[in-house]
């Protein structure tokens, strides 16, 4: 499987001359390829939907694609020597780029949704080029070397770890198969792409009954099915006062003054510290899960429909999507489970008879007049979906 270890780096003041001067590079290489595929698109297309049997039909021209873009490269590097400074692959990933963002506006993603209108990229908005081809020997000693860069200091907060020894990065466990350089609001970073063969399947103490189902809200971060609440921390809302005066610095500086991006970039760290602040908090709290059940049964949940409307700022907030990411692939490397049910009727339909009791959300409890049960619709909800995940597992284990 894929994991991925992110790391701060030190560059020096050359060094970091040196990556800024490549991702503008970059970026006006994106733009000038996307440009070029809206070219194309414009002259192509007719807007008139019907024409007399006799008119004049104008020749078509071929569509720009990623391996023509590609092959231009090299008359770029004549035209512009400049570019000669950028790594080769680094490069040729632009055209992968504008290929991947016009594709997903005309013909949409794997699942047939379709993008906006791609933009082309301001000054400083490109953010990230990447290596697809790394020897993990340039990464030791809390050093990394990247082409045409050089040797670059690294925080490793945590280590690689190795099935067998321990040892570095590169031993027989774990290969580094991509390198990506990205600037954020607080610094530089580099993110290693690694291919784990050493993750257990299941692991070898595996329990099939030891199973919980949870189920995500905004009063409460989740409610499980043996009642354990953690309340929403609302990580957004508590910073709102702060990131609504840092927002009014920079309305009140002037465009393109040196103190309106001093104003920007105060206001992006504090952005980055709450997405930071809950991205640990998902972590941990799938941490603890983890370290309790074998098996956690999850609702599938259509998170971009939900984010939608007046809850849309307490939906971005909770970030389930992500929590949900992070769960699966620590489960993953922990040979546990996490299994999607569908989410259809758990909060209307009770727990303990199956009679459906229909209640608006504003109704936080729920009351069944066949069997009499009282208790909290997420409750309710999340011992439903216990129930589904364990004949979804059982199904998997009689299927396998």
């Amino acid at each position: 499987m894929r994991t991925s270890y992110q790391y701060r780096l030190k560059p020096t003041k050359k060094q970091a001359e040196i990556i800024d001067n490549t991702l503008d590079m970059l970026r006006c290489q994106y733009n000038y390829l996307l440009a070029q595929r809206f070219d194309w698109y414009e002259k192509n297309r007719c807007s008139i939907d019907r024409c007399p049997l006799i008119c004049h039909l104008p020749e078509l021209k071929d569509k720009p694609n990623y391996y023509g873009q590609k092959a231009s490269l090299t008359q770029l590097k004549k035209g512009r020597p400049w570019y000669k400074s950028i790594h080769s692959q680094v490069l040729q990933g632009v055209p992968k780029k504008a290929e991947i963002t016009f594709d997903r506006w005309l013909k949409g993603d794997s699942s047939g949704k379709k993008s906006g209108r791609p933009r082309f990229k301001g000054q400083g908005s490109y953010k990230t080029f990447t290596y697809p081809q790394f020897d993990s020997k340039n990464f030791a000693n809390n050093k990394i070397n990247l082409s045409k860069i050089g040797t670059v200091k690294v925080v490793v907060h945590r280590q690689i770890p190795d099935s067998a020894s321990g040892s570095d990065v590169g031993a027989s466990g774990f290969d580094i198969k991509t390198v990506s350089v990205t600037k954020k609001a607080n610094g530089y970073y580099v993110t290693l792409s690694l291919d784990d063969k050493t993750v257990p399947t299941v692991k070898p103490d595996f329990d099939a009954n030891n199973i919980v189902g949870i189920d995500v809200g905004l009063i409460d971060f989740y409610v499980s099915s043996d009642n354990e609440r953690i309340a929403a921390p609302k990580f957004l809302r508590k910073a709102e006062r702060k990131l609504k005066s840092a927002q009014r610095k920079v309305s009140r500086r002037k465009k393109g003054s040196n103190r309106r991006k001093k104003a920007i970039k105060s206001l992006a760290i504090q952005h980055k510290r709450v997405a930071d602040t809950r991205k640990d908090f998902h972590f941990k709290t799938a941490n603890n899960l983890l370290k309790k059940y074998d098996v956690v049964a999850v609702e599938k949940l259509n998170i971009k429909g939900l984010a939608v409307g007046r809850l849309a700022k307490s939906v971005n907030d909770a970030g389930w999507g992500q929590f949900l990411s992070i769960l699966s692939v620590k489960a993953e490397n922990a040979g546990l489970l996490v299994i999607e049910v569908n989410p259809n009727g758990t909060s209307q339909e009770c727990s303990s008879c199956g009679h459906k009791v229909k209640k608006s959300l504003s109704q936080r409890m729920h009351n069944c007049p066949v069997c009499y049960i009282y208790l909290c619709r997420d409750l309710n909800a999340s011992i439903n979906i216990k129930a589904r995940g364990t004949h979804a597992l059982k199904a998997q284990l009689m299927s396998s």
